[in-house]
């Protein structure tokens, strides 16, 4: 890879933080309210584990393809 370029994978990553960051956030705040969305098996508590999830991979994928900075 040519210095100057970015990988595609970096801002997934940083996408998949942001988003994680959100969906677990929003999870977190259902869990001490303990307002739940009325869905089908919402007891699961699914943003807090899709939420979970996103935030690590996206982690993963931030840091692994991050731009160097050599030149």
């Amino acid at each position: 890879m040519h210095s100057g370029h970015i990988s595609i994978w970096f801002f997934i990553g940083v996408l998949l933080t942001v988003y994680g960051a959100l969906i677990l956030g929003y999870g977190i705040v259902e869990l001490i309210t303990g307002h739940t969305a009325h869905v089908v098996l919402a007891q699961y508590r699914a943003p807090l584990w899709w939420g979970g999830l996103m935030l690590i991979l996206g982690l993963f994928y931030g840091i692994k393809f991050r731009p160097s900075r050599k030149a």
